[in-house]
This record gives C-alpha cells, sequence and structure tokens, in this order.
C-alpha cells in the first residue's frame, strides 16, 4: 500500500508531517493493506490567517482493488486530530464496502 501525504501553501509537508499521517493510515488501515494500492492524505489549513477552531482539514482517498475510491475527510484544530478522525471514518467505509463487496461474491 503506497501513502502519499499532500499538504497546501500553508501546511509546511515537511518530514515530520509525512511521518504523523502514515503513522496514521498504518495504524487504523494497515490491517486492509493488501486490499488497498494506494491512500492519499491532503492536509489543507482552510483558514490560514485565521486560527479559529477546526480549521485543519484532513481529506483521505483509499483506492481499493477492484473498487472505486473512497474517501472521508475531518476538521479539526490541529493535524494530529484531523488525520485521526479522517483515518477512522474513513475505516469504517472501507469495512463497509468491503463487508458489502465480499457477501456479494
Amino acid at each position: 500500500m503506497q501513502i502519499q501525504v499532500n499538504t497546501d501553501n500553508f501546511i509546511h509537508g515537511d518530514e515530520r508531517v509525512a511521518e504523523v499521517a502514515e503513522l496514521a493510515v498504518t495504524s487504523e488501515l494497515g490491517h486492509l493493506e493488501d486490499r488497498l494500492t494506494r491512500v492519499e492524505v491532503h492536509l489543507k489549513d482552510q483558514n490560514a490567517d485565521k486560527h479559529g477552531p477546526d480549521h485543519i482539514r484532513c481529506t483521505i482517498e483509499a483506492r481499493p482493488r477492484g473498487m472505486g475510491p473512497l474517501a472521508a475527510h475531518h476538521d479539526a484544530a490541529n493535524i494530529p486530530a484531523a488525520l485521526k478522525g479522517a483515518v477512522r471514518k474513513l475505516r469504517a467505509r472501507l469495512s463497509s464496502e468491503f463487508d458489502k463487496h465480499d457477501a456479494r461474491h
């Protein structure tokens, strides 16, 4: 499973951000590694100059083998919380879709 991390101009996509994102993805989706080809993580500061609550948006898109892409997003005050929320939502969506797919086949 390939993990790709993308950031906007306001979030510095350094190695630490990539490490935190990869850890969040592998800890929640690692058990599905053989069913996923790629996971893309997108981090965006929604209001870069105004630091109000829930200004970091994390969108995670997974590419399951033999299925269309699935995505989830979560808004939070910081990067780790946004990652955690988005990856948990995506895990739930993937589990549901895999259960449906497996029942049909």
